[in-house]
This record gives C-alpha cells, structure tokens and sequence, in this order.
C-alpha cells in the first residue's frame, strides 16, 4: 500500500512541505544585538510574540486539510512579517553606524593666530564664512561661546553646526588659514599677513573615551548676550577644565546650567578624541598636527586679497572669486578637496611664503 492511503497526515504534511519551502527553511536571526539598541530593543519583543504564533500555526499542520490551509495562510503571514522586522532593526542598526562614521553634528572653532587685531579680524571673517555657508546647506547654528577683540574681531570662537553629510564635508578645514591683505588701519597701504586656525571635532553619539569626573574643574558664572531673563542674574554658563590635558572648556549657549554642562561634556570628549587621534598618528607614523601653534608659515590655506585668490596648499589649487568664498560661497571648494583627500591627492601643507 503506498503511503498516502497507510498515513493520509503524513501524506498531506509531505505535500505541504513541497508546495510551502519558504517557512521551512527560514532561519531565526540573531536577536541579541537588537536587544542592546534602545531602538530596535522593542521590536524585539514584537518579533517573539509573533514567533510564538508562528510556531503555534506550525503545530497545526498535518492535522487534516483545511486546518493545513489555515495553518499555511498564518505560517505565510507571520514569516513575511517577521522578516520585515528584521530588515527594520537591521536598517536601524546600519544607521547608527553611519552617524557614527558621518556625524551630523561638529564643533568649529576659530582662533586667532599671528597678527594681533587683524587675525582677530579674519577669524571673524572666517566664522562668517563658514556661518553664511551653513545658512545656503540649510544646516543648523548655534554659538557656543566666543570671545571679542577691542575692535569687534575673534580672539576664539566655538560654533555647534547641524546637518546631514557635514562632518565629511568641513573636517578638512581644520589646519593654520592665512590671508594677504591690507587692514582697515593701515594707513600706507602696506599689505599684512596675518593667520587665523580651525578646528573642526565630531559629536559623536557614543564617546570613546572616558573621563574621570575626579579629573574636571568646574565652575559657573553668569551668561551674557541675548538669552532673556536669565541672563546676567543665574549663573547658567560652564566652564570646564581637563586637569590631565589642561583642555579648557566653556559654554554659555544654553539657558541651563545642566545643558550647558552636558554641551562643555560633549565638547570635552570630541577634544580628547582628537587628541587620541593625533597621539596615535604620531605613533604610525611621521605627522605633526596642524594646527600647531599658529604661526603662519604652518598653512593649510592662503586668502589673497590683493590678487582676489584662495590657494589651498594642501591640493594646490585655487580660486579666483574671494569675495564669493568670504560670502559663504565654499561649496565648490570643499567638494573637490574632499574629493581629492579621498583618492588620496591630499599633500601636506607646505611652508614658506605664497607665491
């Protein structure tokens, strides 16, 4: 007798298995690196309890036809949709490791290097560059802190800017910045060189660093600028110092004192990461940062008033339109020499005058 008229559920569960192989060969993901995201942690729980009913419909099969049809129908169903909640987390997870990898959100500092009230100046000048450029991309801006010279310049600045492709696109700004130009004081008509650096960190979601609380000095004062009430009557602006590192910290951007101290922690971790960094190219291989100590033989770049070019020394090349660039007109320019760092044309600063 064959089988099918000795085992009729066998017969129908054979049958079953070759019209439906798509829920007997499904494998169960990995579900723990799900629960340790806060924001796949919930799907999670969504995805058990339809694998509870998946096998509680498997269980039904073989026990005659038409409970094979229902049983089939939910298998189906419960599959593709525990499926979808898989390709959701894994979605989820793929994100944060891009934030990770491109952060949306940097810390630009500018400082003025050598050249007294004219550097202030320029990096003023800077800031507002970089300031109008965000503004054109949509991005956010925020300052952080700053500090004026007597004649209204930057004697250093501290922006937070916000937006997707960011990082990638300004962290080849950070180095000594020079420009040739004839100040407003100058009363000969002699041209001045002056120098002004940049500093461009990540905020990243996860710190890789760790600090030791034992290790800050923290004290208050009162806020200044706009702000409202609060201003100049609560002590709401942070200082921070790193006693290990002598890194210094302050931030006065928010009306709170425990915001403000959460975005001088920020900025604190973003600092010692870098400085990881730096430590650990010094280890792999012949590099110095450049940054350095300001001095304007140390350039990245070279704003030629006169001559009405930029010349990024770094790429060798420029452009004639420094009214354009000082408007906020960069796009251009920061996409080739992202471009060119990334096939590896990127050169090390040179030294000397401009030519």
């Amino acid at each position: 007798m064959s089988l099918p008229h000795r085992f009729p559920r066998a017969a129908n569960f054979i049958h079953f298995q070759k019209s439906c192989k798509i829920h007997l060969s499904y494998m169960e993901p990995d579900l723990s690196k799900f629960r340790e995201n806060y924001k796949t942690k919930y799907l999670v729980d969504e995805y058990e309890r339809l694998s509870a009913e998946l096998e509680s419909a498997k269980s039904m099969l073989g026990v005659d036809p038409e409970m094979d049809a229902l049983a089939t129908e939910d298998i189906v169903l419960h599959e593709a949709s525990m499926k979808e909640l898989v390709e959701k987390m894994e979605y989820i997870l793929k994100e944060d490791v891009v934030a990770e990898e491109k952060p949306r959100e940097i810390i630009l500092e500018v400082r003025a290097g050598v050249g007294g009230e004219e550097a202030a100046i320029f990096a003023q000048d800077l800031a507002l560059m970089y300031q109008r450029f965000a503004e054109s991309k949509g991005w956010g801006w925020k300052v952080v802190d700053e500090s004026q010279s007597e004649m209204g310049g930057y004697k250093e600045a501290t922006f937070e800017i916000t937006g997707n492709g960011i990082f990638d696109l300004m962290k080849w700004e950070t180095g000594v910045h020079r420009i040739q130009r004839i100040p407003a004081t100058e009363k000969s008509g002699r041209i001045h060189t002056s120098t002004a650096s940049v500093i461009v960190l990540p905020i990243r979601k996860k710190a890789t660093v760790v600090i030791n609380q034992a290790d800050l000095e923290m004290s208050y004062t009162r806020s200044g600028g706009a702000g409202g009430q609060n201003v100049n009557k609560v002590e709401t602006a942070v200082h921070l110092v790193h006693k290990p590192t002598n890194i210094h910290v302050h931030c006065s951007v928010e009306r709170s004192q425990l915001k403000n101290r959460e975005k001088a922690m920020s900025i604190l971790a973003a600092k010692l990461e870098q400085l990881n960094d730096e430590e650990e190219l010094k280890k792999n291989a012949d590099a110095r940062s450049v940054i350095g100590s300001g001095d304007r033989s140390e350039k990245i770049r070279t704003y030629n008033v006169p001559q009405n070019r930029v010349t990024d020394h770094r790429i060798k090349e420029s452009w004639h339109n420094i009214d354009g660039i000082f408007g906020g007109d960069i796009g251009a320019m920061l996409q080739t020499i992202s471009e060119r760092a990334g096939s590896g044309e990127m050169g090390s600063a040179e030294e000397g005058d401009d030519e």
